[in-house]
């Protein structure tokens, strides 16, 4: 009688599982369009309101500040109300931020500008924590997949968002909007769109459900179940935050050394074919990634990861001159940060019991993009003293220490 009502039950999982990945993948979709703009002509903006190079790594550092400040309350308001809620609130913060982007550029205020870019941060946290609502209701043997494939869907926002920047300044230009700020047209419907999705489409609530079946201990229960391993937790949030700023600060800093490297102006082509192809190996080939950790383990996954931010810097350092070794370099640094925090992210959520995992993952997304802030604004200082080359050889310390400290994210480290 309990097997014949334990099969109903788990395959009621199984579906609902199957579609939250699909809402949370499309809602990355547009998540990916409305960050891309953000990401490609931030930098330049900052620069271009301030008048100064050397403070256009605020922009970036203002996206992850924001998204370290939203990402511990946005995760215990998941723990109390759901995903559904704290998502939808995140793109919220997302529309008002774009809304106060578009002004500063009308008032010329740069001051403003970075007040709005940290409510778009405040609502990335809400993108980022769509891939642990991913892992909410799934299985060991299909965490790091799942994951991925909400990680994977970024792709296609992701990379179109960049290639939107041409279409969209010359929309802007036709409706007399600001120079650089067309793109956020795109970026507004997206957002808007993904805000709609969430609340009416992720139901029912991934993690409110695996709470529930957590403490009735009925059938389906076991499939979330995690042993504590907190010194392993530790290891993958460090993991997870020094690649993240790894990639954060030399990407940020790619647009303005592009611009240098175009003096005739004609950059924001440049910029956006080199984001998008960054954007693509960040995401791309995350189910690659997903797949390799399920089937090998999450640590020799997220040390491959490491090999290909390695190969990244260095290629970055010795063809800063040149517009296709930049290319490659961020494409390179795409796919190490994929493979580093698809593995990372799937070590936390397993090394933590489910009634711990929206602390832990909110305090990972903090530590994460804090750090990038910081990193961001040290790597403007860096590019304008040491340049481009000098900014990939101090990012490799970095890289090296993630993978000297990777003993303690053994599991039998605890």
């Amino acid at each position: 009688m309990s097997a014949a009502a334990a099969t109903p039950l788990t395959g009621d999982i199984e579906r609902a599982q199957r579609r939250t990945v699909r809402v949370l993948a499309t809602g990355q979709v547009l998540g990916g369009v409305a960050f891309g703009a953000t990401v490609s002509l931030g930098a330049l903006l900052a620069a271009d309101l301030s008048g100064q190079d050397g403070l256009s790594g605020f922009a970036t550092a203002s996206v992850t500040l924001g998204a370290a400040l939203a990402a511990i309350p946005l995760a215990r308001l998941a723990a109390r109300r759901g995903r559904r809620l704290a998502l939808t609130l995140g793109n919220a913060l997302a529309l008002i931020g774009i809304a106060i982007v578009v002004t500063s550029a009308v008032v010329r205020s740069f001051p403003l500008l970075l007040a709005g870019v940290v409510l778009i941060g405040m609502g990335n946290a809400g993108n980022l924590q769509s891939r642990f609502a991913a892992t909410d209701l799934a299985t060991d043997r299909r965490r790091a997949r799942d994951l991925s494939v909400v990680v994977w869907a970024t792709t296609v926002g992701g990379v179109a968002g960049p290639l939107l920047v041409g279409p969209g300044e010359s929309l802007g230009r036709i409706l007399g909007m600001p120079e650089l700020t067309g793109s956020y047209l795109f970026s507004f419907g997206a957002q808007a769109a993904a805000l709609a999705l969430y609340l009416v489409a992720l139901r029912p609530d991934p993690l409110l459900w695996a709470q529930r079946l957590e403490r009735s201990g009925g059938a389906g229960a076991t499939r979330i179940d995690a042993v504590d391993r907190p010194r392993v937790a530790r290891y993958a949030i460090f993991a997870v935050a020094g690649s993240h700023v790894v990639m954060a600060s030399v990407m940020a800093m790619t647009p303005v050394h592009l611009a240098h490297m175009s003096p005739d102006g004609a950059v924001t082509a440049t910029v956006g074919i080199t984001i998008a192809v960054h954007v693509f190996g960040m995401y791309g080939l995350s189910p690659l990634f997903g797949w390799l950790a399920d089937r090998v383990g999450r640590l020799p996954v997220v040390l491959l990861g490491q090999a290909i931010l390695a190969a990244s810097l260095v290629c970055a350092a010795l063809f800063t001159h040149s517009q296709v070794g930049v290319t490659v370099a961020l494409l390179l640094l795409g796919l190490g940060w994929s493979a580093a925090t698809v593995a990372g992210a799937a070590l936390l959520t397993e090394s933590t019991p489910t009634d711990r995992r929206p602390r832990r993952q909110g305090l990972s997304d903090t530590v994460m993009t804090l750090s990038a802030a910081v990193g961001s604004v040290l790597a403007g200082v860096a590019l304008a003293t040491i340049g481009y080359d000098g900014l990939a050889w101090c990012a490799l310390v970095l890289v090296a220490l993630v993978t000297v400290l990777a003993r303690w994210g053994r599991p039998s480290r605890d």
